[in-house]
């Protein structure tokens, strides 16, 4: 799409905007309120559906790194874990037939 993306197991978790003051993390949307509700300044809900599910815009300039970097982390962890969990389906799937 343009812009430069952070990946793990073939998955999104993170993305650089356009203009790079703001990045983007995919969070789970009770994630994101905490985020939010301790940082309102830096975090916020990207807009429509992506922001109902849980990705947040990062205002890079003002967020505190280790901030950033526990919502990165945790943008990991649900990417690897999602990739387990596709994993353990691919293999349902093939033994029910």
């Amino acid at each position: 799409m343009g812009h430069p993306d952070f990946r793990a197991h073939g998955r999104i978790f993170a993305t650089l905007h356009h203009d790079r003051l703001w990045g983007m993390v995919k969070l789970t949307p009770e994630q994101q309120q905490t985020f939010i509700r301790d940082d309102r300044d830096s975090f916020k809900p990207e807009p429509g559906a992506w922001g109902a599910s849980g990705c947040t815009a990062v205002q890079l300039a003002r967020v505190d790194g280790n901030l950033l970097g526990e919502a990165l982390t945790l943008a990991w962890q649900a990417t690897k874990n999602a990739r387990a969990t596709t994993k353990t389906t691919k293999k349902t799937k093939k033994g029910a037939r």
